[in-house]
């Protein structure tokens, strides 16, 4: 029953589209299948000098020899998803859950125009209105959709058939822990739960199905939008540290901050973590960038890797050291 849950520690941003892109071309499951929000969520990836991102196939996408899935949880875009199965050439391999539910035009302009959607710094992609249709029971669904056809199926059905084989089956969160709606910086936070726990609800699988859940953490923090950002730089501190990004989605600036212990712990606890991986670490120690084994890495680095693991009682098991997928020195057993 190999089955890996992969979700962000902080607040997105984590590298999380690498790691699953990684554990993809590495582990060879036969189902990737994503949980979480929707299109308001971008997950990036690069391989051999190439970068791609997706906001409504998994990253797993990378990795030829998987069926694709998307969860009954997550809002789908007809447009993006559909545009995204043409770009990777994959829709013979694409199930969609009949469930799921759709985000409307209306739902884009409410979130876009809404005082308070712009006063918490919401994505615009019409996420936070089409989950609470939802909640209304009001919502549209996948099945109802003609352009979907083609692509809908029982995602939960076909995830446990494949575990009840014994196959190999990642499952893909999206933004990070303190997101969550309910254990994030309320209301700075998203429309739902984005926790390991509510990941598996997404995609129909109970919690006596996963066997990891692998926490993401970048090496430093940042965030987009507004909301509490502990020990948050100042924006040229943040450029002159090499920190200073732009979000996939809305190509806003992301918000930068040394990497946070306490919240780090918070996470671990809250997803039930049994691994970790620190993206990004290249950023912070530049002598290690491309590194892809353990005794590659400077003892400063390393001492930094052996702070998280002392602190956090887990193996740092995966460690970014570039923008490359296979920048990624794999202590794995």
């Amino acid at each position: 029953m190999p089955s890996t849950v992969v979700v962000g520690g902080f607040f997105g941003d984590e590298g999380k589209g690498k790691v699953i892109a990684y554990l993809a071309l590495k582990d060879k499951p036969s189902i990737a299948v994503r949980g979480g929000v929707g299109p308001n969520a971008g997950h990036t990836f690069t391989i051999d000098g190439r970068t791609y991102k997706v906001r409504m196939l998994p990253s797993a996408v990378a990795y030829r020899g998987c069926r694709l899935m998307i969860g009954a949880g997550v809002l789908i875009d007809p447009d993006v998803l559909l545009n995204e199965v043409r770009e990777f050439g994959v829709l013979d391999k694409v199930v969609v859950d009949h469930q799921a539910g759709i985000i409307e035009k209306r739902h884009k302009e409410m979130d876009r125009a809404g005082e308070h959607s712009r006063m918490i710094g919401t994505t615009g992609s019409g996420s936070g209105p089409a989950n609470a249709d939802r909640a209304s029971r009001m919502l549209r669904l996948a099945k109802d959709v003609d352009s979907l056809a083609r692509l809908t199926g029982d995602v939960s059905q076909l995830v446990n058939d494949a575990l009840d084989k014994g196959e190999h089956v990642l499952i893909e969160g999206t933004q990070g822990t303190f997101l969550s709606l309910y254990h994030g910086t309320y209301p700075f936070v998203t429309s739902k739960d984005v926790t390991a726990s509510a990941i598996c609800s997404d995609v129909g699988i109970g919690p006596k199905r996963v066997d990891d859940v692998l926490v993401v953490f970048k090496a430093y923090v940042t965030r987009v939008g507004s909301g509490m950002l502990e020990g948050e730089l100042d924006r040229e501190e943040a450029r002159r540290r090499g920190w200073l990004e732009v979000a996939t989605v809305t190509g806003r600036e992301r918000r930068a901050a040394p990497f946070n212990m306490r919240l780090a712990k918070r996470a671990v606890m809250l997803n039930s973590a049994t691994q970790i991986a620190v993206t990004k670490l290249d950023v912070l120690f530049p002598d290690c960038k491309h590194a892809r084994a353990y005794e590659q890495l400077s003892n400063e680095a390393k001492r930094f890797i052996e702070s998280i693991e002392d602190e956090l009682n887990l193996k740092v098991t995966l460690i970014g050291t570039g923008e490359d997928v296979y920048d990624i020195i794999d202590r794995r057993k």
